[in-house]
């Protein structure tokens, strides 16, 4: 097995739906650390990020999130935090050295490093994936997903109208 590029990376989010993009997040966290850090949105946090959708209770997704990961075999190598903020353990020194994000959370991870700058911590490397694309290329999202527009691979889910066809939209 090829050596990790660090020993600790963190990744965080709310993880609801955990879709294709979730996965493709986690992995690449797996791929470039020997440890990772998953920091899950508590239900207090969620309550504040004004999401438009409903979300899973925080034991649901965590209950979710190990199954994935122990489906990959990757249970040893994780630690689940729960995350009361956007910082959870990033402002604290050498606890890690890299964050793994999305391109749509790339400025908290940005945001993050000032805030480390300022305690005069090292900046944490920051490896961004590209959002993961549904099928009509446009990102994969749990709002879509809770909408009825896709499903968690990412394929459309073609709605009847009400003459009983797809109105020839698909």
């Amino acid at each position: 097995m090829a050596a990790k590029k660090f020993k600790v990376v963190a990744v965080g989010g709310t993880f609801d739906e955990l879709h294709k993009g979730h996965k493709a997040l986690l992995l690449k966290a797996f791929e470039v650390g020997e440890q990772v850090l998953i920091g899950l949105c508590t239900d207090e946090f969620v309550a504040k990020m004004n999401k438009p959708h409903i979300v899973a209770s925080y034991e649901e997704r965590l209950k979710e999130l190990k199954n994935f990961l122990k489906e990959h075999g990757l249970t040893e190598r994780a630690k689940i935090i729960p995350l009361n903020d956007a910082y959870g353990v990033t402002l604290q020194r050498g606890c890690l050295e890299a964050l793994v994000v999305s391109r749509e959370t790339e400025p908290t991870a940005r945001k993050i490093n000032e805030e480390r700058a300022k305690l005069g911590l090292e900046p944490l490397n920051i490896i961004i994936i590209d959002m993961v694309p549904s099928e009509n290329h446009a990102p994969i999202s749990t709002t879509r997903i809770r909408k009825g527009e896709i499903d968690r691979e990412g394929h459309l889910i073609k709605r009847l109208n009400q003459f009983g066809d797809s109105g020839g939209k698909f």
